[in-house]
Formats: structure tokens, C-alpha cells, sequence
């Protein structure tokens, strides 16, 4: 007999590599740079190095452990299967409020591209709303939707690269100026920015449970869209910084139309904003795939309310997860910015990283497929980049957190006295 209340396979390997590019080449390019180049200065390569390191070791723990566990939730099931319950639900936890910042990131991204002064916001609850609206019709239909934009964003990257290289405008004293005024500690930050950018391969682990042939296809597409998004990365960090100086990266709230304009090129500037919008929006679209997805896993155990457990019968999809989380990151639009939404997104999905490198350090033998030592490396530098955020990314990270921890001791408290 069917399960009604279970999620369909129905992804291969290039649709996973797709979700995964679209989640974090949309949030990269287009969100992290900047800040991370205020907190670096010419340094930020070696920030952009740093997260990618912490990012491979995190990936390969998070690959790990979806091959012996292929379902809905990522690591706060790998926690809890590995750890223990608390440890499971501090990971679901810090990715639902990481990723529910991310998605309101995503969207104001968008929104600075193409919306009018003064609708921003109320554009970006619009593209929350439609794409959560495509997310309900299905996965196939997200995985569609990923690979156009994936086409569409590396086209459009790849523009502005040439127009950068065509320019002669760059300067390889801008790539070696040295660190910026915040010294290391800058560096560390940047790194912590900028691995909001590397984050969307956990979209694809929280899939697991609609992969075919899981033990197999999600940690090949882990590996290959981390080391392909990774490339793209290089190649636009350095275009960026060569032609625009650390100085004025910071400072620019669309630095790739600018790169393209400095080089003669302003006829790509509507190309480049068109690029932009599609990148956030396959990021966002994968967002709230993801973060459905480990919601509806953390309600089937009583993690969140149980009625977030639904799966539509038709669709297959956690309908009233996607929802209610369309809804609460539409509110989030209203009261946030964009900077302030990457330095909060990152507190909670590097802590959601720390419980993943720990869950695929105490896996045995038989399922172990990487060297403990990089789930070491990987943890330690999951904390590192934590306490370096911006203080208030993690003092509003801490206070969620507690929320969080509130919740489910109030929760356990009333189930033991039903018991008793």
C-alpha cells in the first residue's frame, strides 16, 4: 500500500546538480560579495578560500551521511540518528531560521534588481509568493525551473567576465593590496559572509527522500555542484575586485552591472539585471524547497507542529510547510534588510554545518566514505566563522535559538505529564 503521507523519487543526478547550482550561485554572486569586501578589503580572496574550505569539509560530512540516511531533513536527521534527539533538533532548528533569512535575502535581492524605488518589498513578497506557489505543483517542477536559471545566470556571469577581461581596466594590485583595516578578523568575517554563498548544497541533502537512487546521486551531486559553483565564484571575485577595487565593491549595490559598464559595455547592464533576478529567484526556488522539507521532517516527530506534516496527495510536496513558510519569510521582508538577512542566515546554517560535521565524525566504518580529519577541520571552522560574524547576526541568532529550545522543553514537559 502506498504512503500517503511520503514524497516521491523523482529527481536524478542532474537535477539535484541544478537545485544545488541555482541555491548557491544565486546567492552568491548577487548578495555576499559586497559585504564581504567591506569587511576585508583586498583580502577577500582569501576570505572567498577560507569559506570554500569549511564549505568542501561540511559537504563531504553532509554527503556522508545522506547516503546512509536518504530522506526528508538533512541533518537534523542525521542528529538525532547519530547524536541524539536535542542534537538533531538544534540542527533542524539553526537551518529553518538560517534558511528563512536566506529566503528573505533571496528575495530582496531580486527586488533591488527589478522593482521600481519604493516597491522593493512588496515585490519581493510577490516572487516568495509565485515560487512557493511553483513549489507547490511539484519537485519536477522546481527541478525544470533550477535548470533554466542555471542556463540563464552562467550565461549572463559569463558576459561579465569577458566584458571585465575585454576592458583592460583591471588592476592586479587591487587582487594583492593586502588585508583591510579589520585585519584577519576581517578576513574571518568575510569568510563567514561568503559562505551564505556556499550553503544551497544542503538543498539538495534535504531532498533525499524524492532522489532516486540516493546512496549514490546525492553525494555525487553534492561534490560536483560545490566544486562547479566554487569555479564560477573565482572567476567573478576576481573580474569584480580587479575592476572595482575592494573600496568600491563595497560601496556598489549592483557590482556586476558596474563591472560591466567600466568596461564599455552598458548595453549588457539590463542583461546583467535580468541575470541577477534569475539567480535570486533559483536560489529562493530551491530555499523553499529545502526548508520545507526539513520542516515537514522536524513535524513528523513533534519538532514543529504536527500539522506541518501534511503531504499533498497529489503533488507530493509538504503543501502547508511551503506555505506557512511563504508567509512568515513574507513578514520577515517587512522588517529586515538585505545584509542584516545574510549575516543571520549564516549564524544559523554554519551551527546547522557543526552538527553535520560531529553527526558524520561518530559514523562507522561501514558507511564512512571520507577521513575523519576533515569532519574535525570542518567543525572548528564552522565555529571560527560563527564567532566572527557581526555581533548582530549573533545576538539575534542566540535569541531565535532559544525560541527554539523554549518551545520544544515546553513541549516535552506537557507530553510527559499526558503520560503520567
Amino acid at each position: 500500500m502506498t504512503n500517503t503521507n511520503s514524497l516521491s523519487r523523482r529527481l536524478g543526478l542532474v537535477d539535484a546538480i541544478a537545485i544545488g547550482l541555482g541555491s548557491m550561485i544565486g546567492a552568491g554572486v548577487f548578495a555576499a560579495f559586497a559585504p564581504a569586501a567591506a569587511a576585508a578589503g583586498s583580502g577577500l580572496l582569501i576570505g572567498l578560500a577560507i569559506a570554500a574550505i569549511v564549505a568542501y569539509m561540511n559537504a563531504t560530512a553532509s554527503a556522508q551521511l545522506a547516503a546512509q540516511y536518504p530522506t526528508s531533513g538533512g541533518t537534523y536527521i542525521y542528529g538525532r540518528e547519530q547524536l541524539g534527539e536535542w542534537p538533531g533538533y538544534f540542527a533542524g532548528w539553526s537551518f529553518v531560521i538560517g534558511k528563512t533569512a536566506s529566503c528573505a535575502a533571496m528575495g530582496l535581492t531580486f527586488a533591488a534588481y527589478v522593482a521600481p524605488p519604493g516597491w522593493e518589498k512588496l515585490v519581493a513578497i510577490g516572487a516568495v509568493l509565485i515560487l512557493a506557489g511553483v513549489n507547490y505543483f511539484g519537485v519536477t517542477r522546481t527541478a525544470a525551473a533550477a535548470k533554466v536559471i542555471v542556463v540563464v545566470v552562467i550565461s549572463v556571469l559569463g558576459l561579465v567576465v569577458v566584458a571585465a577581461a575585454a576592458s583592460g581596466e583591471g588592476d592586479s594590485a587591487n587582487l594583492l593590496g593586502g588585508l583591510g583595516e579589520n585585519g584577519w578578523y576581517g578576513v574571518l568575517q568575510s569568510a563567514g559572509l561568503l559562505f551564505f554563498a556556499f550553503a544551497g548544497y544542503a538543498r539538495i541533502a534535504t531532498m533525499g527522500e524524492e532522489v532516486r537512487s540516493p546512496q549514490r546521486t546525492i553525494p555525487r551531486a553534492i561534490v560536483i555542484s560545490l566544486g562547479l559553483t566554487l569555479v564560477v565564484y573565482v572567476a567573478i571575485a576576481v573580474a569584480a575586485l580587479a575592476t572595482l577595487g575592494p573600496e568600491r565593491l563595497a560601496e556598489s549595490s549592483a557590482p556586476l552591472a558596474e563591472v560591466a559598464r567600466i568596461g564599455g559595455w552598458e548595453w549588457t547592464g539590463p542583461i546583467v539585471r535580468i541575470g541577477a533576478a534569475a539567480a535570486a529567484l533559483g536560489a529562493l526556488l530551491a530555499l523553499i524547497a529545502g526548508v520545507g522539507r526539513t520542516g515537514l521532517a522536524m513535524a513528523r516527530n513533534d519538532d514543529l507542529p504536527r500539522w506541518l506534516a501534511a503531504v499533498h496527495p497529489r503533488y507530493k510536496v509538504p503543501h502547508r510547510a511551503e506555505l506557512t513558510l511563504a508567509v512568515i519569510v513574507s513578514v520577515l521582508i517587512l522588517v529586515t534588510d538585505l545584509q542584516g538577512a545574510i549575516g543571520f542566515s549564516s549564524f544559523g546554517v554554519l551551527l546547522y554545518y557543526l552538527i553535520a560535521n560531529i553527526a558524520a565524525y561518530r559514523q562507522d566504518a561501514q558507511h564512512r566514505r571520507f577521513p575523519r580529519p576533515l569532519q574535525i577541520v570542518g567543525a572548528i571552522g564552522c565555529v571560527v566563522l560563527v564567532a566572527t560574524l557581526p555581533w548582530q547576526s549573533i545576538a539575534g541568532g542566540i535569541v531565535v535559538l532559544l525560541i527554539g529550545v523554549t518551545y520544544r522543553a515546553i513541549r516535552l514537559r506537557v507530553a510527559d505529564r499526558r503520560h503520567t
